[in-house]
Formats: structure tokens, sequence, C-alpha cells
């Protein structure tokens, strides 16, 4: 079963803070015992300020990959790109600009070919099958999902593919599936805001069914660290 590490921090301000501090510790303790640490990383407005924060960190960053979780099926240059949102918060005018991103690559014909293309790149990046990441950062939505896996879509059972096109919020995405998510060495979930307390609840609920809350389809051999706001703690 799942174990769950809850930390709570006063605000959103704080939570930002803390979650930097958080992702850069679990950087330098990767880049200590091996040559490069690849990071799947969230959207999300949460995430984005975290991102202005950890892109201030003095690490040796030319040795950070970064992918990403999910990506919307838009323009890399459209609003709605996470990929754009983490050129601007983590990448832009800070020490971090040497980091690696590896963005889902949008301009391919066609979700499914962009979801295949990107596990192969993951396949040649990470070891093992699947693929090992370093670090996964995840955000929690008010329905129970994460990254693109969302309740009672055909994504949630992908159990054979490390990437797959879902849908959301009215657009096809790119994500990361459940069996990628949980082979990962450290998962971290971001969970910010009053809207959030009865998704969190659900997530921490040994009974709740993963078919309901597919955030809870993550499963990794280690506890997965969840990173709370007083607001979403209720």
């Amino acid at each position: 079963m799942t174990q769950y590490h809850l930390e709570s921090s006063k605000d959103r301000a704080t939570l930002a803070h803390d979650a930097a501090a958080t992702m850069a510790a679990i950087i330098r303790t990767t880049l200590a015992q091996k040559p490069r640490c690849v990071m799947a990383l969230a959207g999300g407005t949460t995430p984005e300020a975290a991102y202005g924060h950890l892109g201030q960190e003095p690490l040796p960053w030319e040795r950070v990959d970064l992918v990403l979780g999910d990506e919307r099926w838009v323009d890399a240059k459209d609003p709605a790109s996470n990929a754009l949102m983490v050129r601007r918060s983590l990448l832009s005018g800070s020490r971090a600009h040497l980091a690696h991103l590896h963005p889902v690559p949008t301009h391919m014909p066609s979700p499914g070919a962009a979801a295949m293309a990107y596990g192969d790149l993951l396949n040649t990046m990470c070891p093992g099958q699947p693929p090992q990441l370093d670090l996964v950062l995840l955000g929690l939505g008010n329905d129970g999902h994460t990254a693109s896996l969302f309740p009672g879509t055909a994504a949630v059972d992908v159990k054979d593919q490390w990437v797959t096109v879902g849908w959301g919020g009215g657009l096809p995405r790119v994500s990361m599936t459940a069996p990628l998510l949980s082979a990962a060495q450290h998962v971290v979930m971001l969970v910010a805001g009053a809207a959030k307390d009865q998704a969190l609840k659900r997530l921490l609920d040994p009974h709740e069914d993963p078919a309901r809350t597919p955030a809870k389809l993550v499963t990794p051999n280690r506890p997965i660290l969840v990173l709370a706001d007083q607001e979403a703690l209720g």
C-alpha cells in the first residue's frame, strides 16, 4: 500500500519556498550519486511559483534534464503550454538557464505520435523498464487527477506504455502514465488551496477508489511526499 508523508506550510507563498527547497535537496542528493538528474515537472500555478524560487538555487544545472509530466496539445508559444511556463518561471534569467528542457514535441502531426516519441526519449534518458526518473513533481486536481490522468478517461488504464494521450479541459494532452510515474525514485506532490481539501482527503484515504481519484494510481516503492498549505488541509 502506498504511503504518504504529509508536510504542511502555512500559506501558498511559504509552500512555494518549501517545495523549491525540497526539490533542490533531492537534486543535490541525486547529483552526488550520479552524473545527471532527470526531473519531471508539473504544470499549474502552484508549481510555477515554486519554480521561480528553484531557479535561484546554486545547483550544477548543466547536469539537470527537465521533462514534463504532461502537456496540453497546444503550440509551444500558446499561453496554456507547460513548456512555456517552465521557460518563463524556471529557466528565464535565473541560475537554472543551464538546465536542459526536453519539451513534449507538440509540433508533431498528432498527440499519439508525440506520446510515442516522448516515450522513446525517456527510454534513452533513463534506465529501467519503466524508465526510472529521479524526481517527479505532481499536482492534484480538484477532481483527483494528476498529470493528465483524469477520472473516467482511457489514460488511467494504460499500463503498457510510458506516455499516452489523455483528455482534460476540452483538450487532448500528452501524459506520463501511472507505471512510469510510479517507477520514479522520488515523488513529490504539491497541493494548495481550499478547493483541494476534499481531493487531498481522498488521496490520503487508504480505502479510496483510484478510479475516482487517479492520483492514487501513482504507487512508488517509497512514500510520496505531499506538500500542502493550510487551506488544502481544511
